[in-house]
């Protein structure tokens, strides 16, 4: 008797991108899909992160106010989508990199800075401050002080890379999980429908609680919110999305962003224009193919979907 090889899942689990990852490809005889898969995750991050002292965006920031530093390709595309979107002003903000470093929320050290702090970092996180060479694919930071920070479009480009990865391989279906961004590969192999079926995170709830669950194609489901990393002072809460537009942790009725879309870079920033706009924005997604629905969740357990079915 032959198995149904369609069905049959690899998967793997690691730590990368500051979050547990999850990966899982079916149809496969053997688990290199998986494995050239983290290869390529450690590969953009050794590229890409904040968090150590030394990476193409490192080199960048540490030439901030003194020149410009010539990137690959990979690195220069990421830097110069997140300018754009940051220059569109509805929240997203690439450079805001000294406020996150200020605050600390999530990391050690985490505190309640005081105004005048705010203010002078607030001078330094303008993206029209970032000047772009299309020709040397190199990035200058203009003022001395100014920061990168990826970290709120990263993980969707290399979700992106990833499904390009597996398609090259000839993988047909899988799933691509980077810790509140997943990638949905193909068709899903275990449903008769062929459809994939994605828990909506309960905010509210600890990590696997769901308020239901949406039944879609392929897709990326990316989750923006305030739940996870927080610094609690006095009974209060300062949770880590900081508002670059008064450089304090932003204030919403929102306590999570459920979006999905084609493309998981596309996810991340539309989750953060949803939460950033504190509830539904009219016409959103209306004329873009590649934006599928969304559910926003609210502090107080409500919930309201957008041309998706919760059940």
């Amino acid at each position: 008797m032959i198995d149904d090889l369609a069905q049959h899942r690899v998967d793997k689990t690691g730590y990368a991108l500051g979050t547990t990852i999850n990966l899982t490809t079916f149809g496969t005889i053997d688990d290199s899909g998986v494995n050239k898969a983290f290869n390529l995750i450690q590969e953009y991050e050794d590229l890409l992160t904040v968090n150590r002292s030394h990476s193409e965006v490192m080199a960048i920031n540490h030439s901030s106010g003194i020149g410009a530093v010539q990137v690959s390709s990979a690195t220069y595309s990421l830097v110069k989508t997140a300018i754009n979107y940051s220059r569109q002003n509805f929240g997203f903000n690439t450079t805001i990199g000294p406020l996150v470093k200020l605050w600390k929320i999530g990391f050690v050290g985490a505190n309640i800075p005081n105004d005048d702090d705010i203010k002078e970092r607030m001078k330094l996180i303008s993206p029209d401050d970032v000047e772009l060479n299309d020709h040397d694919l190199s990035v200058y930071l203009k003022k001395s002080g100014m920061e990168l920070d990826l970290g709120g479009i990263a993980k969707g480009y290399i979700a992106d890379r990833i499904r390009d990865l597996w398609r090259a391989m000839g993988i047909a279906s899988g799933i691509i999980d980077l810790g509140g961004n997943i990638l949905f590969v193909g068709e899903s192999p275990t449903h008769s429908d062929k459809r994939w079926i994605v828990g909506v995170q309960d905010p509210t709830s600890d990590r696997g609680e769901t308020i239901g669950n949406v039944q879609i194609g392929e897709c990326s489901a990316v989750t923006t919110g305030i739940y996870e990393r927080y610094l609690e002072i006095n009974g209060k809460k300062y949770h880590h999305v900081i508002d670059p537009r008064t450089g304090y942790p932003l204030e919403t009725d929102l306590a999570g962003v459920t979006v999905f879309v084609k493309n998981s870079i596309e996810g991340e920033l539309e989750a953060k224009r949803l939460f950033f706009a504190d509830g539904p924005i009219p016409d959103w997604g209306v004329g873009n193919a590649d934006i599928y629905g969304a559910v926003l969740i609210y502090k107080d357990g409500s919930f309201t979907a957008i041309d998706v079915n919760v059940i």
